[in-house]
């Protein structure tokens, strides 16, 4: 039996402008080699840090943020009460009520959320500037896109590495 296709391989998403395919291939294929990754992932494990890198329930919890803040930021919104409260909820662990289950829904509904907002843009909507956190630090909604798509790479291959040591 051969490996599927990488999800840039089986073609265009339906909805997602041409422009944007690429940061939707690269949050899908994360999100199918997550699934894979921590299928028989002990809820033992999730806070550990081996060699004092940071947990994979860091990671997981970082990946649903990161999508998370950076599409408010690409909206055009600044972050909610809530989000600030998820952001220092990152920083906590153990976290008794999380477990890898909990955390991969949460991603997955993130996603979810994240292709729907690409699914409403257009091409005249990925220069628009924007501002990123207190500072308003400026950027652009197709920057942000970008951003949001390869932090969840970088901390894909980071949760990688780390659950491959524990297991």
């Amino acid at each position: 039996m051969s490996a599927p296709l990488e999800v840039w391989m089986r073609g265009p998403i339906e909805g997602i402008p041409a422009l944007l395919q690429p940061a939707a291939h690269a949050v899908l294929q994360v999100q199918e080699e997550l699934h894979d990754l921590l299928k028989d992932f002990s809820d033992d494990l999730l806070w550990e840090k081996p060699h004092g890198v940071a947990s994979v329930g860091f990671h997981l919890q970082h990946l649903s943020g990161v999508l998370d803040r950076l599409q408010t930021y690409a909206e055009g919104n600044t972050l909610s009460p809530e989000q600030f409260d998820l952001l220092s909820l990152e920083k906590v662990a153990p976290q008794e009520n999380q477990t890898v289950v909990t955390l991969l829904t949460r991603f997955d509904l993130q996603v979810a959320k994240y292709l729907s907002y690409l699914k409403q843009l257009s091409e005249t909507d990925l220069l628009l500037t924007r501002g990123i956190g207190r500072k308003q630090i400026p950027t652009n909604v197709i920057g942000l896109i970008f951003h949001a798509a390869e932090h969840t790479t970088r901390h894909f291959g980071q949760l990688y590495v780390t659950a491959k040591q524990l297991v």
